[in-house]
């Protein structure tokens, strides 16, 4: 997992000479300000294989992070997203975030393959919610690392009941040529190194993904979340000599606080 990377505070900011008294107002801004945001923050740990295929498994923690600025603008861990149009359920949305790659010691199975870069993603994303009721599909391009598009539609639909919100979601990924070789083909030099046989994977759906979560408002501020789900590869992914396990399960959980 790529290392987290934070810009220190400004040398000084919040320091306060011994002879000036401090504004008891002026954390009570940040504070408005992180509400009008409506910023979450916590931690929280994955339980998922080791890479997508692998029949072995590891936990690492993540952060949790959310917060949006004005009506159109969200960020969360994946990147920042733009709402370029929202009318009577349907949403249009522009986005920018991160591939993170695979590294070949990531796990024993890889060793050999050598390590796939890390990149930037711009997509896309249209949606229609009617209710509790919503159908999407995105679309990335990643710049740099494995230079491939891939494109995600499903639907999901949620409840809120009391202090619980239920969610659940169903959806399938295709992937172009780029993408598809880069995580599941072995070259020639690969096989050399790994003892793998040869093998190319081709354009096509990789994989369908089945997810339930559940969020739990312990007080107006503070909320435990959970989900649990499977994605099954499929197609030139399923076939990879790279693949262990065609079935891929997750599970994770946090806790937030929402200002």
């Amino acid at each position: 997992m790529a290392a987290q990377a934070y810009a220190a505070d400004p040398p000084g900011e919040y320091i306060v000479p011994a002879t000036q008294e401090v504004d008891p107002t002026r954390f009570g801004g940040i504070t408005d300000k992180l509400n009008d945001w409506k910023v979450v923050i916590g931690a929280g740990a994955f339980y998922l294989p080791e890479y997508e295929g692998s029949d072995k498994f590891e936990v690492r923690p993540f952060p949790l992070f959310s917060a949006q600025f004005g009506d159109r603008v969200h960020l969360d861990i994946r990147g920042i997203t733009f709402d370029v149009y929202e009318q009577s359920g349907f949403r249009l949305a522009v986005r920018g975030g991160y591939e993170l790659g695979r590294q070949e010691d990531d796990s024993d199975y890889l060793r050999g393959l050598g390590d796939i870069d890390a990149g930037g993603v711009v997509g896309g994303l249209v949606s229609y919610q009617a209710g509790p009721f919503e159908l999407y599909a995105e679309i990335d391009k990643t710049i740099g690392g494995s230079e491939g598009l891939t494109a995600n539609f499903g639907a999901k639909v949620s409840h809120r009941y009391e202090r619980f919100i239920f969610s659940a979601d169903a959806s399938g990924t295709w992937a172009d040529d780029n993408h598809m070789e880069t995580y599941f083909s072995v070259t020639p030099t690969q096989s050399f190194n790994s003892g793998l046989p040869v093998y190319e994977a081709g354009a096509g759906m990789k994989r369908v993904n089945f997810q339930g979560s559940i969020t739990y408002m312990m007080t107006e501020h503070w909320m435990v979340t959970g989900a649990a789900g499977a994605g099954l590869l499929i197609g030139d992914a399923k076939d990879s000599p790279i693949v262990k396990d065609d079935v891929q399960p997750f599970a994770r959980i946090g806790l937030g606080y929402r200002f």
